[in-house]
């Protein structure tokens, strides 16, 4: 019976997963990416911190209502060396649109634009079967995703999911 309820909890849409199973984070660390201001990224300099990534774009509404608890994450556990990314799933010639939303709802975080199609293949590649939005991996110091979800999280469940990492 046990083994049925840990069975259907991975199989729900938008469950969070344990680090068994997981696809490696080694191509996130693989991008070079644009911020919203121009700078290029590489992500590979990220790697030995703890991450919460999460992909969004502008006109979904569930990733509007949680940058707010992202950026309160973001605010309460960068002293403890938590980095926050934001993924924008918008291509370069929306740059400046991006740069307008992401002042306009105080993005406290590292805002990048991940470009289309490659930020869907991204999120694919990193367990995200369904291309859905927002989608959010929190990767541990040894570069190792250890947890993911498709769908809003609360930041009670950004809490809980950044404290193994932390």
């Amino acid at each position: 019976m046990k083994r049925l309820l840990v069975a259907l909890l991975f199989a729900l849409p938008g469950a969070t997963g344990a680090a068994d199973g997981l696809a490696s984070a080694a191509p996130l660390f693989a991008l070079t990416l644009s911020s919203a201001d121009g700078q290029s990224i590489a992500l590979g300099s990220l790697k030995g911190k703890p991450l919460l990534v999460n992909f969004w774009a502008r006109w979904c509404l569930p990733c509007r209502r949680e940058i707010p608890d992202l950026a309160a994450v973001h605010a309460r556990y960068r002293g403890r060396g938590l980095v926050v990314v934001g993924i924008a799933v918008e291509d370069d010639a929306n740059r400046d649109s991006v740069r307008e939303f992401a002042t306009a709802y105080d993005l406290n975080y590292t805002s990048l634009i991940g470009g289309m199609p490659a930020s869907i293949d991204l999120m694919q590649t990193l367990g995200n079967g369904k291309s859905g939005l927002p989608f959010t991996v929190v990767i541990d110091r040894g570069g190792r995703i250890r947890s993911s979800k498709l769908g809003a999280m609360s930041q009670a469940e950004m809490v809980a999911a950044i404290q193994s990492v932390l």
